[in-house]
C-alpha cells in the first residue's frame, strides 16, 4: 500500500517546482507515518523499541524513493555541502552606512580565547580613536592569559573548600570538578584582570604553542587541580584549620605558576615599548613601562570598571530586569556577569548609537547555526537542511535556549551596521578573531535576521545607554545558576 501511494504521488508531482516536490515529501511522510504508526501503536506501551516498530520505520524509509538518492548523496558529502541554498549564494553586499575604522585581524588558532581577543579588540579600537587613528596597537593574548588561568585556578580550589562539606554528588562540588579550569570566558574577564595585572604589547610577549592550542595543557592542570581539591575536601573534612587549609592551596597554586609558566612563559614584569601607525611606522619615543602603567597609558585615565553594562537577549525571560550569573567569573574576588535583559530592538539601538560615534563593541553569538565560514556569511537561509533532509526546525529562539540547542558560544567584535532610509539594521559586520584567510578577510557579515536569531551578548559604554536603562541596570539582580543552557563561555 506504502509503494502504490507514494509512486502515485511521485508521477502527480514529478514536474512541479522545487518548493512542490517538498511539499510532495511532506504529504507522502505524513500520509505513510499515519498509516504505519497505526499498525504498531498497540505496541508501544513498554517505552523500549519493539522489532515492529523497528520493521515500520524501515518501511517508511523504503516507501519514500527520494531518500535513496540523498542516502546516496550524504554517504560522500558533507550536510551543508548539499543543504547549501544557491537562492541566497550569491555576492555579499559589503556596502556599510556605519563603520568604525579598520585595524589589522587576530587569529585565536585553536584555543578558547575569543572573548579576550574580541575585548583587546575593543581596547586598540579606543585607544586608536583617542589618537586620531594615527596609532595603533596589538595586545600580548599570552600575557593575560596567564593570569586568567591562574586566577582560574584559585576560584576553583577556593570554591571546593567553600563547599567542602556537601556531597560531592551535589551540584556546586560537581561544578568545579567537572571544569576546574578552562579558556572560555567573558567581556567580564578583561574587566577584572587587565587592571589588577597590566597589559603588554604583542611584541613584547608574543603567543606561545601552548596559547594557541590549549587543550593538553589545560586537560594537565585541569588532572591536577581534580587532585589538588580532593586533597583539599580531606583537608575540610579532617577538621584542619583554615590557615592550614589555605597555607596548602598556596602551595597548589605554586605548582600551577609553575606549570604556567613551562607552557606560557614567565610574565613579562618591565619592557621599553614605542608606538607605531597602521604602516608599522615608528610615532612615539621608546619608554620603560610595567604592565600597569601600559595599561594605564592605553586608557588614557579611563576606568575600565563601571563604564560600561551587559546587555542579553534571553526571550525566556522577563525584559527590562538585571541578572546574575553566580560563579561566572574569572577570579574569586572578580565579578560576576550582571547582564540586563532586553527586547533584540534595544539592543540594536544601543549597538548603532555606539557604532555611529565610531566604537567598536563586545558581542557574542551562536556561530554554530547557518553560518557560512568560506563566505564570511551568516543568514538564516544559507542552509536548507528542510528541503534535503524532509523535516523542519520549527523552535523559537526560547525553545532553542530551553532545550540546549542554542546559546552564546563565540565572541566577536561589532564594527557595522548597514542602516536603511528609516534607520533600521540591514546587514551587520564584525571582526573576528579566525584570522585573515577567514571568512571576508577576517570579517563576518551577518544578515539583520540571522543578528536577531543568533546574538546574544553586547557590552555598550554607558555614555551611550539612556538613562531609564541605567536605572534598569542598577536594580537588584535576579541570581541565575551557572548551570543554565545559555551562560555558555565565549570560545
Amino acid at each position: 500500500m506504502f509503494i502504490k501511494l507514494s509512486s502515485q504521488f511521485h508521477l502527480l508531482f514529478m514536474n512541479m517546482s522545487r518548493t512542490s516536490f517538498i511539499l510532495y515529501r511532506f504529504i507522502v511522510c505524513a500520509l505513510v507515518v499515519t498509516v504505519a504508526m497505526k499498525s504498531v501503536a498497540q505496541k508501544t506501551a513498554g517505552g523500549g523499541i519493539s522489532a515492529e516498530q523497528f520493521a515500520s520505520m524501515r518501511q517508511m524509509m523504503s516507501a519514500q524513493p527520494a531518500n535513496r538518492a540523498i542516502t546516496n548523496a550524504l554517504a560522500s558529502n558533507a550536510i551543508d555541502a548539499l543543504a547549501k541554498n544557491r537562492a541566497a549564494a550569491g555576492e555579499v553586499d559589503q556596502n556599510f552606512s556605519v563603520e568604525t575604522p579598520k585595524q589589522s585581524i587576530t587569529d585565536q588558532q585553536s584555543s578558547g580565547r575569543c572573548w579576550m581577543f574580541s575585548g583587546m579588540n575593543v581596547l586598540r579600537g579606543d585607544f586608536s580613536r583617542r589618537h586620531a587613528d594615527t596609532l595603533t596597537v596589538e595586545f600580548s593574548q599570552d600575557y593575560l592569559f596567564f593570569f586568567d588561568q591562574l586566577e582560574k585556578a584559585n576560584l576553583m580550589l577556593q570554591g571546593v573548600i567553600d563547599c567542602a562539606h556537601e556531597p560531592m554528588e551535589a551540584e556546586r562540588p560537581r561544578f568545579f570538578f567537572r571544569s576546574p579550569i578552562g579558556d572560555g570566558g567573558t567581556f567580564c574577564g578583561l574587566v577584572d584582570l587587565a587592571p589588577k595585572y597590566g597589559l603588554v604589547p604583542k611584541a613584547v610577549c608574543p603567543e606561545t604553542f601552548s596559547a594557541e592550542n590549549t587543550a593538553k595543557m589545560r586537560q594537565l592542570i585541569s588532572r591536577k587541580l581534580r587532585e589538588f581539591g580532593l586533597e583539599l575536601r580531606r583537608m575540610v573534612a579532617g577538621k584542619q584549620k583554615s590557615a592550614a587549609i589555605q597555607q596548602r592551596k598556596m602551595e597548589q597554586l605554586v605548582e600551577v605558576y609553575r606549570l604556567l609558566t613551562l607552557t606560557l612563559g614567565e610574565p613579562v614584569q618591565e619592557f621599553t615599548y614605542a608606538f607605531r601607525d597602521k604602516n608599522g611606522k615608528v610615532r612615539t619615543p621608546a619608554k620603560r613601562y610595567t604592565p600597569q602603567t601600559f595599561y594605564e597609558e592605553i586608557m588614557g585615565g579611563r576606568q575600565l570598571q563601571g563604564s560600561f553594562i551587559m546587555v542579553m537577549n534571553d526571550p525566556r525571560r522577563e525584559y527590562h530586569k538585571t541578572y546574575e550569573v553566580e560563579w561566572d567569573r574569572h577570579a574569586y574576588d572578580g565579578t560576576n556577569w550582571v547582564y540586563l535583559n532586553l527586547p533584540m530592538e534595544e539592543i540594536e539601538q544601543l549597538a548603532i548609537a555606539q557604532l555611529k560615534d565610531g566604537r567598536k563593541l563586545y558581542s557574542s553569538y551562536d556561530v554554530g547555526k547557518q553560518l557560512d565560514r568560506k563566505r564570511g556569511y551568516a543568514d538564516t537561509e544559507n542552509f536548507d537542511y528542510a528541503a534535503l533532509l524532509g523535516t523542519t526546525f520549527p523552535m523559537t529562539k526560547a525553545e532553542r535556549i530551553s532545550t540546549f540547542d542554542s546559546g552564546s558560544t563565540h565572541a566577536m567584535t561589532l564594527t557595522a551596521v548597514d542602516l536603511d532610509t528609516d534607520g533600521q539594521p540591514l546587514r551587520w559586520k564584525v571582526e573576528n578573531s579566525w584570522g585573515t584567510d577567514s571568512g571576508q578577510k577576517g570579517y563576518v557579515i551577518m544578515t539583520a535576521r540571522w543578528f536577531r536569531e543568533y546574538m546574544f551578548r553586547l557590552v555598550v559604554d554607558k555614555q551611550y545607554v539612556p538613562e531609564r536603562l541605567l536605572k534598569e541596570y542598577e536594580q537588584k539582580p535576579v541570581l541565575v545558576m551557572p548551570e543554565d543552557p545559555l551562560f555558555q563561555m565565549d570560545e
